[in-house]
């Protein structure tokens, strides 16, 4: 087994894919890729060891990357293209306007419109949302007898008239993290989902 340092935005870039408990990020990459266990295990090991003094790490990543077997590479640039293309369409910097945050009641409605606008901006990717789950908690689903099944007191919502349904029987804090983790689901990036959260649910 070899290990990789990858920045928190990737991470939970990867992470976001996972589709079972105990999904390896291994496993995420190679299905998000399409490839199989055995072009990994055929593919030549790659040295990802310390860079020395002497070598600048991001050259040294970059000499690394260049070196490494195909499958490697493509896995590296495949994740990267993924995240860019997520983001590319998305306006996150005017994703919410405060005159119409201001004007909703209370904070399941912030949560709601927050969540509405998001839906609008990508409506074609915003079913990753249904990836987003407690340990034991299921916060979105396609309707309102999934949440109820799952917690008789989720309180559900429709999102909008998307077809997606929230749970919002959560407390302010928890509705917060919920939306900054759908907006990560959709490719913000981190600094700017936590102020987007803030704003709609401070």
């Amino acid at each position: 087994m070899k290990y990789i340092e990858v920045d928190e935005e990737l991470y939970r870039y990867i992470a976001g894919k996972t589709e079972r408990i105990g999904e390896s990020a291994s496993d995420i990459l190679r299905r998000l890729l399409g490839l199989s266990v055995a072009e990994i295990t055929e593919a030549a090991p790659v040295d990802i060891s310390e860079p020395s003094m002497e070598t600048p790490p991001v050259e040294t990543a970059a000499i690394k990357a260049a070196e490494a077997p195909s499958s490697a590479a493509q896995v590296a640039a495949a994740v990267i293209e993924a995240k860019a293309e997520q983001s590319a369409d998305i306006d996150f910097a005017n994703l919410l306007s405060e005159t119409s945050l201001d004007a909703q009641k209370g904070a399941v409605g912030r949560f709601l419109y927050a969540l509405e606008c998001l839906h609008a901006a990508a409506p074609g990717r915003f079913e990753q949302v249904l990836q987003i789950q407690g340990r034991d908690r299921l916060y979105f689903a396609t309707s309102k007898d999934a949440l109820l099944k799952a917690s008789k007191s989720a309180n559900p919502k429709e999102i909008g008239c998307s077809g997606f349904w929230v749970t919002t029987n959560n407390n302010t804090a928890k509705k917060r993290t919920i939306l900054e983790e759908a907006l990560l689901q959709l490719g913000c990036d981190p600094v700017r989902a936590k102020s987007l959260g803030e704003l709609a649910l401070a």
